[in-house]
């Protein structure tokens, strides 16, 4: 067993308004965000952590968040300055930072790339203005075609734009409306993903209305083969690429890599050198917990059982498109995948995968009933 590939993530928890989808860690704004006080906490955190990189160069970084591009350019500079002081950057190192058009400035996207960025996900969501407001969204179509126009034209290596369906009352029509439009601002990727309901959100609380089921099929029918006709090709359930631009911090995620993590709420994996072990951690939840000095960064942390072993890495090989080499899971779990055969075989036969003797393959039925092939490794 070896050591994976090694990816950073850096949460910035501030947004400008809640949207009523989200259930991740962020925080609308009330007071003026401490960002100086956070960055230095940011790379206090990675200092701590930094022995877990052991020896490894980084191979990409993501400011997710909330809303990254809340901040300034000076302070995503400063903080990629105190990376590059504690860890080693590879040289094609994927620097990606989320970028709300709501908080677009012409000159703050060129300091982003001044600073270090090379990549952008931009959240498009939708280019109806009637669903950007179901959507709490605070930006308007033409501030989304703006942005995505800017990225193109400020020399990044890359640029995604995110982009939701399955919306409150959409037609299979207003879908490829929204889908075409995404295409014709020609990013090299674009994450297109079904919009869901998660708990501890306010549509959980008050559900709008959503499509039905064989609407969302027709959508997803038409929308692939609308990528597809443009030179997008799926390499994971809700990405697409056109040639040589997926996203290498997303592909190390999904093939089972490392990442550090630091940044409140922010979740990291670590395999380690000694004994092979892998361990999940979390760092501490609220931006005031994470900036009380008297507090460790890191909430909890945990070992993966051998149990949990296959659904760990399958919940996310299994996303992508590619076939799964079963050497991969021996190298990267120290399990045999001798062990898994009783449940490939059981899975093969609901025709939800294929294998041969090296590799294993998850077929369309597969993906689109994911859920049902996990449940099998649980």
């Amino acid at each position: 067993m070896c050591l994976p590939p090694l990816s950073l993530y850096i949460h910035i928890p501030w947004c400008v308004q809640k949207c009523p989808y989200c259930d991740f860690n962020s925080h609308a704004v009330k007071n003026p965000i401490p960002e100086d006080d956070y960055i230095q906490c940011l790379l206090d955190d990675l200092k701590n952590d930094s022995h877990l990189a052991q020896g490894r160069s980084v191979q990409s970084i993501f400011f997710g968040g909330g809303t990254p591009s809340i901040f300034s350019a000076s302070g995503i500079e400063k903080i990629l300055s105190g990376v590059k002081q504690i860890l080693t950057l590879s040289a094609d190192c994927e620097i990606t930072l989320e970028a709300n058009p709501g908080t677009f400035e012409i000159e703050k996207f060129k300091g982003f790339k001044q600073a270090g960025v090379n990549r952008f996900s931009i959240g498009v969501q939708s280019l109806q203005s009637q669903q950007l407001n179901l959507l709490g969204r605070i930006h308007n179509p033409e501030e989304a075609k703006t942005a995505a126009k800017t990225a193109a034209e400020i020399g990044l290596n890359s640029f995604n734009l995110d982009l939701m369906h399955g919306l409150p009352n959409q037609t299979v029509e207003q879908a490829m409306s929204d889908l075409q439009q995404v295409i014709d601002l020609n990013p090299q990727h674009i994450s297109w993903y079904q919009l869901t309901i998660e708990e501890n959100t306010l549509f959980a609380s008050k559900p709008p209305i959503l499509p039905l089921d064989d609407t969302l099929w027709e959508i997803q029918q038409q929308g692939q083969a609308l990528l597809a006709k443009h030179g997008y090709h799926q390499y994971e359930i809700s990405a697409y690429a056109k040639a040589g631009y997926e996203s290498a911090h997303n592909l190390n995620y999904w093939r089972f890599g490392d990442y550090l993590a630091i940044g409140c709420g922010a979740h990291g994996k670590i395999t380690a050198s000694q004994d092979n072990s892998i361990m999940r951690y979390e760092k501490i939840k609220h931006p005031k917990g994470y900036l009380d000095s008297a507090q460790p960064y890191t909430y909890k942390s945990h070992q993966i059982d051998a149990d949990d072993m296959p659904f760990e890495f399958f919940m996310n090989r299994f996303r992508l498109k590619e076939s799964c080499p079963k050497s991969d899971y021996q190298n990267l779990t120290g399990v045999s995948p001798d062990q898994l055969k009783p449940l490939m075989d059981k899975a093969e036969s609901l025709g939800l995968i294929s294998q041969t003797a090296s590799k294993w393959q998850v077929t369309p039925h597969g993906h689109r009933y994911l859920n049902d092939l996990l449940e099998l490794f649980i």
